[in-house]
């Protein structure tokens, strides 16, 4: 049993200790995190919440921020629940791939440096990598109906409650999870369960159920819901090639490329992403051309095929709004994409040396391999040291600027508006308004009403070049540090 689990947990021990070191020590709340917080958190007004975001991820932290204001306690929870959750998704695959292949796969997921970034985060990407890894995980294992009643009865309610997990963090990512697993009980007859089919119908049922019921109270339903969230995304069509662009050119950061008019990163740092596509083709014409049934646990025959062809297909699934629909990107918009490509990949180099006869080949190629480990996870820890250190930076621009408000006499309650209000009205507990933009939920005369009843602030940018009518007679003020200026009545 040790000798079963450990390499997998030395791969999740590993995660949490670069996150405990590169990560938590060095970041306090962002934009969207201090958006997600902000709904649960009992010391601060909520923050608009709107049409693309899910409340999952906000479930997950409330009970940290219910205890405490502390961000260092809420970092290194987060810390440990990844780590445990990175154990349990893989977990899942040790079965259909064998534990050596499993560990192999979870670091190759770890080491990317968005994923251990995102480990101790507010955001919900990587949960959701981590349910689709789960979520396929359990379809493999439960299509074939084998096994005692007690044994499938908890493999459909892991297959229900990883895809309701993904529901929860993202609606619209879990039906696009959902797809390849429905579309093979359709259309592949030995894969046609009832059991199957309703596990994860109703997971998505379940979990989309708060998404579907808050489109109807907040949006008047779920198409307006939609069109809402596609209109905040800067409408969501035919961005074949602006997407990929996007994608590709911010590979290494920064967090959000919007809009993306960066260069592309230097091939070195990029050939792992340009060589991922050959690598997935590789494992998957293998695996056709294999074609064979191999013997696994109880010496019950399954075709591993599947385990290598269906996450490419989930994979794909996710990745193509992301990659198709928009005209911006964020590295982790392709969290769930990578971690399970991950898994063909990591088959794939597992196989390689084996593909030798035992003897110095066999040994000349794994030591190939590691050292192209070795070097693809020094790119990677580079790429996290620098973009730990702009979200740091970011980050205290909006506690300077908090500061700064407090020092001009804003306590709760109190209003913020202007650019990046949402974050530093949180980070200065006091509610946050805008009049246009994503995040638009009020207009100039309500907040002039605003202003005559509490304490109240409008950020400006000088790059921005506006400044609301109602403020022109104010009193501006420097924020020192943040080259931003609040103007207060």
């Amino acid at each position: 049993m040790r000798r079963t689990v450990w390499p997998l947990a030395a791969m999740a021990a590993a995660y949490a200790v670069l996150q405990l070191c590169y990560a938590v020590a060095h970041m306090d709340l962002g934009w969207d995190e201090s958006v997600y917080l902000s709904q649960v958190d009992p010391r601060t007004p909520a923050a608009y919440f709107s049409a693309p975001r899910s409340r999952g991820i906000s479930f997950l932290a409330a009970p940290v921020v219910a205890l405490t204001a502390s961000t260092t306690a809420l970092r290194v929870t987060l810390v440990l629940l990844s780590s445990a959750a990175l154990y349990g998704a893989f977990a899942v695959w040790r079965p259909l791939l064998g534990r050596g292949r499993t560990a192999l796969a979870a670091a190759l997921f770890a080491g990317l440096w968005i994923t251990v970034l995102s480990g101790p985060e507010v955001m919900p990407n990587l949960w959701i990598a981590l349910a689709a890894v789960a979520a396929t995980g359990f379809f493999l294992r439960a299509r074939g109906g084998a096994g005692s009643r007690s044994t499938e009865g908890r493999t459909l309610a892991g297959l229900a409650a990883t895809l309701a997990a993904a529901a929860l963090l993202r609606a619209p990512d879990a039906v696009w999870l959902a797809l390849p697993l429905l579309l093979t009980c359709a259309t592949v007859r030995a894969w046609r369960r009832l059991r199957v089919v309703a596990a994860a119908l109703g997971g998505l049922a379940a979990g989309g159920a708060q998404w579907a019921v808050e489109a109807y109270v907040r949006f008047g339903g779920i198409a307006r819901r939609l069109a809402d969230s596609s209109d905040t995304e800067g409408g969501m069509g035919a961005h074949l090639g602006a997407g990929l662009t996007a994608a590709r050119r911010s590979l290494n950061g920064p967090q959000l490329c919007r809009p993306c008019r960066i260069a592309n990163p230097s091939v070195t740092h990029s050939l792992w992403w340009l060589l991922l596509p050959v690598l997935v083709a590789a494992a998957c014409a293998l695996a056709l051309r294999k074609g064979r049934k191999e013997r696994h646990g109880r010496e019950e025959r399954k075709d591993t095929r599947a385990a290598v062809l269906l996450p490419v297909a989930c994979a794909l699934s996710l990745a193509a709004p992301y990659l198709l629909l928009l005209d911006y990107s964020a590295p982790r918009f392709l969290l769930p994409a990578y971690a399970l490509l991950a898994l063909p990949v990591a088959d794939l180099a597992a196989r390689a040396p084996a593909a030798f006869r035992a003897g110095p080949r066999r040994w000349a190629v794994a030591a190939a391999l590691c050292a192209v480990l070795a070097a693809h996870l020094s790119v990677q820890l580079k790429e996290l040291r620098v973009n730990t250190a702009d979200a740091r930076d970011t980050a205290v621009r909006y506690q300077r600027a908090a500061e700064g408000l407090r020092r001009l006499g804003l306590s709760a309650p109190c209003t913020v508006t202007g650019p990046r209000a949402q974050p530093i009205a949180y980070a200065a507990g006091c509610a946050s308004a805008q009049t246009m933009g994503n995040n638009r939920s009020t207009t100039d005369a309500a907040l002039a009403r605003t202003a005559r009843r509490m304490p109240m602030a409008v950020l400006y940018d000088p790059a921005d070049a506006y400044l609301p009518p109602y403020a022109r007679t104010w009193h501006p003020h420097e924020l020192r540090g943040t080259g931003w200026i609040a103007y207060v009545p």
